[in-house]
């Protein structure tokens, strides 16, 4: 346990540059606070004591806003950051060094019992503010889920997904691969959270582009293309001595761009 809160202390702060000290984190942090609760009511829901671990988990949404369902299983090095509005659900599991910001939700869309009804993330994963994943698939390791998005289906390791329904705008190939070996046998993310590696705070990037304004950035200029060479065979029948109407109505791509940006 002791060892479990280090991590826990020490993962936070690498990951959020308002972190000042220790004592700060363990005061002030009720994503640390959660997890910590968390861990107390998932034992006992695993002895069978399920209305106990109940009301220890409605204690812990109660102080910090943050609702995780005792049969809920968390990795270690899991960071919740602000927390406030994140709900994770029974059969939701969450891998190691994830980092989940408020508003999340990791929910489920079915209501038969006995079967994995949330999601799994991988290793790494980051889900952006407001993100809702909702169904038994899995995120694999290293992907980023954009703030706001709506994921309903499964999202490949090292992917980015955005949008409501989410798509799938990158792979990185690299994070998609990035793990190392531990003491022990086991296996972690490689410091995807690290100043020197490419961790993306809200899973957000400046040089994201959605792939449905990609398609229209490019079918707008298809269109001009098409209105060009239309314009060119208009004069080449005029030449000829055939009166072509032009049309009147022109593309204003630099418009149409603008909008769709």
């Amino acid at each position: 346990m002791i060892n479990h809160l280090r991590e826990d202390i020490r993962c936070i702060l690498e990951r959020d540059p308002a972190a000042r000290n220790r004592l700060e984190i363990v005061m002030c942090y009720p994503g640390l606070h959660a997890i910590v609760i968390h861990r107390l009511s998932h034992k006992l829901w695993s002895m069978g004591w399920f209305t106990i671990a109940r009301v220890v988990s409605q204690t812990a949404r109660f102080l910090t806003g943050i609702e995780i369902h005792p049969g809920a299983k968390m990795g270690r090095r899991v960071f919740i950051d602000h927390g406030y509005g994140v709900v994770i659900g029974e059969t939701a599991i969450v891998g190691d060094d994830c980092t989940i910001y408020q508003g999340v939700t990791l929910g489920g869309t079915r209501l038969y019992k006995g079967e994995k009804r949330h999601p799994t993330l991988g290793q790494g994963v980051v889900v952006g503010a407001g993100a809702k994943i909702l169904g038994g698939f899995t995120v694999g390791d290293n992907a980023r889920i954009g703030s706001n998005a709506v994921v309903v289906k499964p999202v490949p390791a090292g992917a980015t997904a955005v949008g409501n329904p989410a798509r799938i705008i990158q792979v990185n190939h690299e994070l998609a691969g990035n793990h190392t070996e531990m003491p022990g046998g086991g296996r972690t993310a490689n410091a995807p959270h690290s100043a020197s590696n490419t961790f993306n705070a809200y899973a957000a990037d400046a040089g994201d582009n959605d792939p449905l304004v990609k398609v229209l950035h490019e079918l707008i200029d298809h269109t001009a293309r098409q209105d060009a060479r239309i314009s060119q065979l208009c004069r080449a029948v005029d030449s000829l001595g055939k009166k072509v109407d032009s049309p009147d109505d022109v593309l204003d791509c630099e418009r149409l761009n603008k909008l769709v940006d």
